[in-house]
């Protein structure tokens, strides 16, 4: 009985591979992460810029935290609160006190990440509104509305309790619709 091949394997047993020291699993994992964890990033952090190098640092992260791997955890939400706690880690060393200019809108270069060719106004809107969340709750939607993470992995990735989770998410995505509400209302002005 073989091994089964990279694109086959569960993340875990690439992840044990991994760890015994099979670079070719490394790699595998790369291409199946790197992306989606960019995404996250880029949503969490409002540059695409920024998770560019924060991808780089959470596998960098992987690779160094590759002993603590516990056998038989889920790879994917370690992998995220590796990616989340990167990008904690860069905001506490690039703090700005002016995160929002005067107007409340995000710095240029930030807003300028963000576009997106589908709806580049929708998509600014939505990231300002995020960004304006404290991180416990705008995590949470992160995770769960664009990652797709159940709210077990989410609990899992963030090291809190499930029905934690479900209780920011639901006060996040309830503080997100007040401040949508209140951005079309100012546009409609």
């Amino acid at each position: 009985m073989g091994r089964a091949s990279g694109s086959e394997a569960s993340d875990e047993a690439l992840m044990a591979r991994f760890c015994q020291g099979d670079a070719a699993a490394f790699n595998e994992l790369f291409q199946r992460y790197a992306r989606p964890v960019q995404g996250y990033l880029t949503r969490l952090t409002g540059s695409r810029t920024a998770a560019e190098d924060l991808v780089q640092v959470t596998f960098l992260s992987l690779v160094r935290a590759r002993g603590r791997f516990l056998s038989g955890a889920r790879l994917k939400p370690w992998l995220y609160a590796i990616a989340t706690n990167a990008a904690r880690d860069q905001q506490r060393r690039n703090a700005r006190p002016e995160e929002l200019t005067a107007e409340g809108e995000l710095p240029v270069h930030a807003a300028a990440d963000t576009q997106d060719p589908r709806d580049p106004g929708l998509e600014r809107t939505v990231q300002r509104a995020l960004s304006l969340l404290p991180e416990g709750q705008r995590v949470p939607i992160v995770l769960h509305r664009f990652e797709g993470m159940s709210f077990a992995e989410i609990a899992e990735a963030m090291g809190l309790t499930e029905t934690a989770v479900k209780v920011r998410a639901h006060r996040g995505y309830a503080r997100l619709r007040e401040l949508l509400a209140q951005q079309r209302e100012e546009m409609r002005e």
